[in-house]
């Protein structure tokens, strides 16, 4: 008895030191369009609480956020997706709409109530239409919770959320990619750090061959750089995302190597190199040690994958006590030629897990083979996925699962492979191609391989590079490969000792990824090119799990198409 009662005893005081140790951190947010120069040309983009970028979010492990939003677009829906966020036990919570809950209806609110359950480097944003090209991000870092340690050591920290940027509206951009024939909405005018860029103008105009120097006058304050300022002889934790809607980038700093620590938020086995690949979706820490001579070096931001015709977004490493105002002496870094895949695929297989990091499961239950094509359908260029563009329903797809409305959207199975006879390295031989809003069922609990792979488009001798990026889980990087994926040849590739683990990997051009995960997390999970025109013409999935377990979604999150007649009766589950 007595033991029974020390055991009761200490179970109810970890509990008690777990609730004293977690905070709520509660927001209230208005989300609405906003004037703003971010490049130094005012435009009008999507702002939160009359800002840009959004607001950052801090908190530690198993802290619950609690973010009150209200939508003051007033002619549009929005919903926020906490990128990166795994969303145990709140499905509802992960702001996808159609697939998750409903758009926010115009001076409607929502309460996205979630636990921050990991440590890293993750960020928000829109979720609908095309809101996130519109501006509509922010950081989101989670630090380890109190009594913890991170496994690398650092005296301070820097931030950079890194994004693209246009001129051309977004809703002309989305009439533009859904016309016939298709008006592509073109490369950006603009690279952004920490919402910050220059157009037709340059910070570097001392090494740009008479480019005029920007005006930072009082009309262009929104667009002076964020700079980065340390301490000589210091370590600096430097944390990047990319929020990017089209662009793969490459970052630089001037003299100094990075090493890398932290991919996704979870930890990798540290490497150190001259630049980084970052694509849309993905994110990293780096230490960087300030061991240089005190001066201003120069940060470069450039474009990967695409012929750039967007300068390279430039910030200053400031060190004290140099002026931030001073010219570096040594031009910009020179950034990888952007077709130089193979020096973007050597940094990518550097990538691997920290010494015990989870590994895992040596067999797959499943395998789903993945084939990303450039196609037509009634004369209107789209994306497909193995030959199905994605067409999202009125009725999210959480609600319709869980309350059987198995009319709400297509119950036909998805195909798990392509033809045989697919030739990837040339355009369709049929390009025509098919709308769907078909899923894939997963059993829950099974291990699942994807292998994502990548084929010429329309195009002659023309394939994209693709970040593909999966809600709801993490996933193991098992590898990457040249031209079709085979079996029998390529099976015996697969990292299983080390892969690290990530929620957004990149498929090359005319090559194939391989992922491995465990369907462990009831919901119905988005599945797509982080790419935002690439989703919005249909090249995504739906994935869903163990939808039986799902306990009450709040009716808030489910009050359209459908649904919302169900859940006013109020005689329904």
């Amino acid at each position: 008895m007595a033991l029974r009662s020390l055991i009761l005893l200490c179970c109810f005081s970890v509990l008690i030191q777990f609730a004293l140790a977690s905070k709520v951190r509660h927001f209230h947010w208005e989300v609405g369009y906003v004037y703003w120069s971010p490049d130094c040309v005012e435009n009008v983009m999507i702002g939160i609480n009359g800002q840009f970028p959004g607001p950052t979010i801090r908190a530690k492990a198993g802290d619950i956020i609690s973010v009150n939003l209200t939508n003051k677009l007033h002619t549009e829906g929005v919903v926020i997706h906490w990128h990166g966020i795994r969303q145990f036990g709140t499905p509802w919570a992960d702001g996808t709409a159609s697939i998750s809950q409903c758009a926010i209806n115009p001076e409607e609110s929502f309460v996205y109530r979630f636990e921050v359950d990991k440590p890293g480097t993750y960020f928000y944003h829109g979720h609908y239409g095309m809101q996130r090209s519109a501006g509509l991000y922010g950081d989101l870092i989670v630090e380890v919770a109190d009594g913890h340690k991170e496994p690398f050591h650092y005296d301070g920290e820097l931030n950079m959320l890194l994004s693209d940027w246009w001129h051309q509206n977004i809703q002309d951009q989305t009439v533009g990619l859904s016309s016939n024939p298709m008006r592509w909405i073109g490369e950006p005018q603009s690279i952004l750090i920490e919402g910050r860029g220059q157009y037709n103008c340059s910070l570097a105009a001392h090494f740009s061959n008479g480019s005029k120097f920007c005006d930072f006058s009082s009309t262009h304050h929104q667009c002076i750089p964020i700079i980065l300022s340390v301490f000589p002889n210091k370590t600096y934790r430097l944390r990047i995302t990319s929020t990017t809607a089209l662009s793969a980038l490459n970052l630089a700093i001037g003299n100094h190597k990075m090493v890398v620590v932290e991919a996704d938020g979870n930890y990798l086995e540290p490497v150190a190199v001259d630049d980084l690949d970052i694509y849309s979706g993905e994110s990293y820490s780096v230490l960087i040690t300030t061991d240089q001579n005190p001066a201003n070096y120069w940060v470069s931001v450039s474009v990967r994958g695409r012929l750039p015709k967007t300068p390279p977004g430039l910030t200053l490493l400031n060190y004290h006590p140099i002026s931030p105002s001073k010219i570096p002496t040594i031009p910009p870094p020179i950034s990888p030629l952007w077709n130089d895949y193979a020096h973007s695929k050597a940094f990518s297989n550097k990538i691997l897990a920290r010494q015990g990091s989870p590994k895992p499961p040596m067999n797959p239950d499943r395998q789903i083979i993945l084939l990303n094509t450039q196609n037509k359908i009634d004369g209107y260029t789209k994306w497909s996925v193995n030959n199905i563009s994605l067409a999202l329903p009125p009725t999210p797809y959480l609600g319709s699962l869980k309350y059987r409305l198995t009319s709400a959207f297509d119950n036909k199975m998805r195909p798990d492979n392509f033809p045989e006879d697919y030739d990837v390295m040339k355009p369709p031989v049929n390009p025509n191609s098919t709308v769907s809003s078909s899923i894939y069922m997963l059993r829950f609990k099974s291990t699942v391989d994807v292998i994502l792979q990548n084929a010429n488009t329309l195009t002659e001798n023309a394939s994209e590079i693709h970040p593909w990026h999966l809600h709801g889980h993490d996933f193991w990087v098992l590898g990457y490969g040249e031209g079709r994926y085979n079996e029998k040849r390529d099976v015996n590739k697969f990292n299983l000792k080390n892969p690290p683990l990530r929620n957004t990997v990149v498929i090359f051009p005319y090559g194939w990824t391989a992922i491995r995960f465990v369907a462990d997390n009831p919901g119905a999970w988005a599945f797509h090119c982080h790419i935002e025109p690439h989703l919005h013409m249909g090249m995504g999935a739906v994935m869903a799990e163990g939808i039986e377990y799902i306990g009450k979604v709040p009716k808030e999150a489910l009050g359209c198409g459908v649904t919302k007649k169900l859940l006013m009766n109020p005689h329904q589950p």
